[in-house]
């Protein structure tokens, strides 16, 4: 009996298809590292404990270190770098949650920001934003990352500044 070792996939990340060749156990977040050289999404526990590796699959927010790349192939996968847009002016601008992140100083060594960033945008995105967000949302939201530097008080202030941000963007 023959074991295929290795497939070929498509995956689309940040709107780009990407054909690759990828052994079949290689996790999605190897294969955004390493395949790709989209080394936004960073990998803390490779447990799925930390969500450091977080990205979104199809608009959920995933742990790319429980996930296989064979797996991924024919959904939407958007990482860290796909968050900003082009501005029409030559440069890029900053996704509302970059952006607070950005005004409430919610960098600290920023290992673990790409996995916050991706898991929040989806959380904010997710909600009915028409609504002032309260503090269980935000530590709902917040709940399953880890900061090593214990950065939550920015973290959970660039959370409430980008849910008014998208708040206001959407009236």
């Amino acid at each position: 009996m023959t074991v295929d070792v290795e497939r070929d996939v498509v995956l689309t990340v940040n709107g780009v298809p990407h054909e690759v060749t990828v052994p079949v156990r290689r996790l999605l977040s190897d294969a955004l590292r390493h395949d790709l050289g989209l080394t936004g999404t960073h990998v803390g526990c490779e447990h799925g404990v930390c969500g450091a590796c977080t990205v979104l699959v199809d608009g959920r927010p995933m742990r790319s270190c429980l996930m296989l790349a064979v797996q991924a192939a024919g959904s939407e996968i958007q990482t860290v770098e796909g968050l900003a847009t082009d501005d029409g002016q030559g440069g890029q601008k900053l996704h509302p949650v970059q952006e607070a992140f950005r005004e409430c100083h919610a960098l600290q060594c920023g290992f673990c920001t790409p996995g916050f960033l991706m898991t929040i945008k989806a959380g904010l995105e997710d909600r009915d934003r028409s609504a002032e967000i309260t503090e269980e949302e935000v530590d709902e939201i917040v709940g399953g990352n880890l900061c090593r530097c214990t950065g939550y008080a920015n973290i959970k202030k660039a959370v409430r500044h980008a849910a008014a941000t998208m708040q206001d963007g959407d009236r």
